[in-house]
């Protein structure tokens, strides 16, 4: 059997969750949302990557506040109206679709917040544009030539550590079947973790224990409240001398581990203009590695992954153990079908669509029977 198209649980405390197959729609900001609610865009979006092939999908960074958003189109899990059109939304495109288990990626930009939107440079908008106020561990820009975040209190950590515990509970409302909280690429959680972003003097800064404390409090809050796969997403370094570090990566998983997660998503960057990543093919693979190496964690690896079989090798090697593709199922939208064909595998899909299969390998839908009329 491939690797690929072999089943994984999870197993948290609501019970069994089955995966199809390993393979992973990793989240992807559309910033196509009204005041944080999803639009028809997003029905359309959804019930595709839904069509994938793919055994569990992440939808894109949902902010916990409005002030939380990257930008203005960006999704938000705020109030009990975001929460109502988030839930009709997703109900429909579900609808659209073969069943399969949703997780929703809850975020807060920080200092990368009140930003463009990416065709339109990305830029920070200022206040006086239709933007608001960054907010962000220590007062210290993303970009030198930016004006500075405003640090945050005390206080409004706790406020922030509350909105995403509240956001988890719309969540478990809704019955979502996952839920991963950001703490990669340079927003607030990871911005938290890292010595470069946080010069905090408190009790969230300065030691690895502080750096790490606001990840941790939020986690064990959600999972008070959220039943559901719990994981998280991680920058495993911040490709600059003295950031964060595959090493601080390792022992933060044992900490998320221990606390009760139920998977890691490995990732990398995001923090810093000074960053120098090596881009090309399973670039952050050996991060993936070396965390499930150490902790046994069950680890997703993402990063320019784009061919069945290079996704089929790295699980092969145990390097990790699923394989989650973000652009490459907005270019191929049924990727999961053709790697399915690829490898021997078996996906699920919508029926009307049975027919775009050569015959020759129709096997990847199972036993169908397509008669022509």
């Amino acid at each position: 059997m491939s690797h690929l198209f072999s089943p994984l649980e999870f197993h948290p405390p609501r019970g069994t969750v089955a995966l199809a197959n390993r393979l992973v729609i990793a989240p992807m900001c559309q910033y196509s949302a009204e005041e944080g609610r999803p639009t028809d865009w997003h029905l359309m979006h959804w019930a595709n990557l839904f069509n994938s092939g793919a055994s569990f999908v992440i939808i894109e960074a949902t902010a916990v506040s409005a002030e939380g958003r990257i930008t203005p189109g960006c999704l938000g899990l705020w109030d009990d109206q975001t929460m109502a059109v988030f839930a009709d939304t997703l109900q429909r495109a579900r609808r659209l679709a073969p069943p399969l288990p949703m997780c929703v990626q809850l975020s807060h930009a920080g200092r990368k917040a009140s930003s463009e939107v990416p065709w339109r440079g990305g830029m920070l908008i200022p206040q006086d544009q239709g933007g608001w106020q960054a907010l962000a561990p220590s007062a210290i820009s993303q970009l030198p030539d930016e004006p500075p975040p405003r640090e945050l209190t005390t206080a409004e950590i706790q406020t922030i550590q509350e909105d995403f515990i509240a956001a988890a509970r719309r969540l478990q409302a809704m019955g979502l079947e996952g839920v991963e909280l950001h703490g990669a690429h340079g927003y607030l959680l990871h911005e938290f973790l890292s010595p470069l972003s946080n010069q905090r003097t408190d009790a969230y800064g300065g030691s690895f224990d502080n750096r790490v404390r606001l990840l941790m409090d939020i986690f064990q809050g959600v999972r008070a409240v959220f039943d559901g796969v719990l994981g998280v997403r991680l920058s495993a370094t911040d490709w600059v001398e003295g950031g964060w570090n595959p090493d601080d990566t390792v022992e933060l998983t044992r900490r998320l581990q221990g606390a009760g997660a139920d998977y890691i998503h490995i990732s990398s960057g995001g923090v810093s203009s000074k960053q120098k990543i090596p881009v090309g093919p399973n670039y952050q693979v050996p991060f993936a590695q070396q965390v499930k190496a150490a902790t046994g964690l069950t680890t997703i690896a993402v990063g320019l992954i784009t061919e069945p079989q290079q996704a089929e090798d790295i699980l092969a090697r145990g390097d990790a153990d699923l394989v989650a593709i973000a652009r490459s199922a907005l270019y191929k939208p049924h990727w999961g079908w053709e790697a399915a064909a690829a490898l021997g595998g078996q996906v699920p899909a919508s029926p009307p669509y049975w027919r775009s299969i050569p015959r020759d390998v129709q096997a990847i839908f199972g036993k169908i029977h397509i008669g022509m009329r």
